[in-house]
């Protein structure tokens, strides 16, 4: 027996107004959240793909930890209006204003949004050694962000920090609150720097760490100095760990995801350097299968094999 199913006209017009409606329906913007990881400690854990117009280039982690005294910001967001919003969600966890911003390193979403708290009387802390890139590449980020962002890039300027740390590890007291700056010679930019607060056990570790996604090398990285940062994020021995792109994790994982693939690379194609082998046989004889369940893997991982090898060729 056959069953038939009959559909009033105007049902079916309803419907196709609906699946028009999601067609044009504008994209969601992008929700900044911090949620809790310790007593007054918080992250908000950015899309893991690249930089849209959805997203605000927001594409990372932002932290937030909270004092008697004022509230500290890791990292400032991509441009002013995402400063904004970034500054609004802090609102929705705390009373207590942002006094202190770090950037952890030099790449964009670490940094473009220091305007608008610089505006709000906020400290701007960086680390010395990422001075140099930030004001060589700083146009050059607002620039390759403008055709992304459109309109949402407005009021955004490239405004340095306000106060430069000089040593490998600067203990800060902010309201109250032990917070260490841990500084190796960079990675993914050569500012990358570490937010330790000892005595919740938390470590903030803008791009010195990626799970879930591959990691990224450009021409200002050094994997050198990466390795360098991880093994003094390892000295740390955190509790919980947030990486600069990926959710809120452990130790574990973030050797699993960044440190295991450093060493991977480096001792790879230092071997490959030293037995005189090609860059192509070189790149195509890495053991791709540990990172294989990484974001990205597929496309990143030639490149990052690649980009060692030229690194270890020269040094």
């Amino acid at each position: 027996m056959q069953v038939h199913f009959a559909f009033h006209p105007l049902t079916l017009f309803i419907a196709a107004l609906a699946a028009l409606a999601a067609l044009v329906m504008p994209a969601q913007a992008v929700e900044i959240e911090f949620r809790p990881v310790a007593p007054n400690v918080f992250a908000h854990v950015g899309d893991l793909e690249g930089r849209t117009y959805e997203n605000e280039a927001i594409n990372a982690n932002i932290g937030l930890v909270v004092t008697p005294a004022g509230a500290l910001l890791i990292d400032s967001g991509a441009s002013f209006q995402g400063a904004k919003k970034i500054a609004e969600a802090a609102k929705k966890v705390t009373t207590q204003p942002i006094r202190w911003v770090i950037n952890t390193g030099g790449q964009d979403h670490r940094w473009l949004g220091n305007g608008y708290f610089k505006a709000q009387g906020a400290e701007i802390i960086a680390h010395a050694h990422g001075e140099a890139d930030m004001k060589a590449r700083g146009p050059e980020q607002l620039k390759a962000n403008t055709p992304i962002l459109r309109e949402k890039i407005a009021g955004t300027e490239v405004v340095l920090p306000t106060r430069w740390l000089r040593e490998n590890d600067t203990k800060l007291d902010l309201g109250g609150v032990t917070v260490q700056v841990v500084h190796r010679g960079g990675g993914h930019t050569p500012g990358d720097s570490m937010v330790w607060l000892p005595d919740s056990g938390v470590v903030f570790t803008g791009d010195v760490v990626y799970v879930d996604r591959i990691l990224g090398l450009h021409p200002v990285s050094r994997t050198r100095n990466w390795l360098r940062s991880f093994e003094a994020l390892e000295a740390l021995k955190p509790k919980i760990v947030v990486p600069g792109h990926g959710g809120v994790t452990s130790l574990a994982q973030a050797q699993k995801d960044t440190g295991n693939l450093l060493r991977a690379l480096r001792t790879h194609m230092a071997k490959a350097v030293e037995a005189g082998t090609d860059l192509s046989a070189a790149v195509k004889s890495f053991d791709a299968a540990p990172y294989k369940h990484l974001r990205h893997a597929e496309v990143w991982l030639p490149q990052l094999a690649n980009r060692t090898y030229l690194e270890v060729e020269q040094e």
